[in-house]
């Protein structure tokens, strides 16, 4: 495992991965550097960037016959749910046709080992009141276009291991929160709006009910599952920290040294997960455990964005855009179904 390929290594989780442990390998980011994908974030590791997208089958043929990699770690996807729902094609040209372009060509190069992180809205939401959590082995329902173009890709390598004896594991992480995070997201969005004297909007009632896990501590599960995990297997990635999303507003709100009027609801979005949990026994029996509660992680975070204000703040511009396509599409979603 000395060569390691990062797909989608200028991306939020995928950078925290390089840099956190580009000492301990010879690492080589691809990325296709759309909105979300930003240079700033391994600038210093010293780990070369090939501008590529994984939907190009002879450009990303090319780097990897050049590096010669034992291992790709693919986190390279498109993430957003709301997104997904305006427009679903990108999730699913990238998400499922960029991941066969890349099971095609690692299985050819006889790769060692190929890590496909994934998302736990594979396995849909759960009910209000139910206590249970998905493990590895519950049944696929995604309920997104963005999350039913991951589960296609689960699948398809699941298929690689069953029919190639591809050497593939895949990780399946919760929520994660922590720096460098694009705005789109709920921390680093409702951040972004105190800052732009704008209250943080939730969805509904801010009922839904999210487990979040540190960046680094997710990447520090990637590697341990790398390292340790069996090929074949699927490893769910997640702390036990429950939050409704109005409590993670609340804090949000009090670490800025403001109050709770600073909070609204708008409508809810089609199709939105009511609560994700997962089982992460299996991983934790390969020597992993989150190391950050969400508290202190969520502090350090918000801390985070106010010293590097200006990066978030350049993109306020564009997610204000896509916010407001969104809800104009959102709003005929809901017409049209009352």
């Amino acid at each position: 495992m000395d060569r390691i390929l990062i797909t989608g290594g200028a991306g939020f989780i995928g950078s925290a991965f390089v840099r956190k442990f580009h000492r301990d390998y010879e690492l080589l980011v691809v990325d296709n550097l759309d909105y979300s994908g930003d240079p700033l974030r391994i600038e210093g590791t010293g780990v070369p960037l090939r501008k590529v997208d994984i939907r190009d089958f002879e450009h990303i043929k090319e780097v990897v016959e050049e590096f010669h990699p034992d291992v790709i770690v693919h986190f390279a996807a498109q993430t957003h749910v709301d997104r997904s729902i305006v427009d679903p094609e990108p999730f699913f040209s990238t998400n499922v046709m960029g991941t066969l372009n890349l099971l095609r060509i690692a299985l050819d190069a006889g790769i060692g080992r190929f890590i496909h992180i994934s998302t736990d809205e594979v396995y849909g939401d759960l009910p209000p009141q139910s206590r249970e959590k998905f493990t590895e082995d519950s049944p696929l329902k995604p309920s997104s276009p963005y999350s039913s173009s991951k589960a296609s890709a689960d699948l398809m390598v699941q298929s690689f291991v069953r029919t190639y004896g591809f050497p593939a594991i895949i990780v399946r992480p919760s929520n994660c929160y922590g720096p460098w995070q694009y705005p789109e997201k709920l921390i680093p969005y409702s951040i972004l709006r105190l800052l732009n004297g704008q209250p943080i909007t939730l969805y509904g009632k801010g009922e839904n009910i999210r487990t979040w896990l540190h960046v680094d501590d997710c990447a520090r599960g990637i590697k341990i599952a790398m390292e340790r995990g069996y090929v074949g297997e699927v490893y769910n990635l997640g702390s036990d920290e429950e939050w409704r999303n109005i409590d993670v507003a609340r804090l949000i709100v009090r670490y800025m040294g403001l109050d709770e009027d600073w909070i609204e609801f708008i409508e809810d979005r089609p199709g939105h997960d009511y609560r994700y949990a997962l089982n992460t026994s299996k991983i934790r029996t390969l020597g992993w455990e989150p190391e950050i509660g969400f508290e202190e992680g969520l502090r350090r975070t918000v801390m985070w964005y106010l010293n590097n204000r200006k990066w978030l703040e350049i993109r306020y511009s564009e997610v204000a855009e896509f916010v407001n396509r969104w809800r104009h599409r959102a709003l005929k979603f809901s017409n049209k179904h009352k």
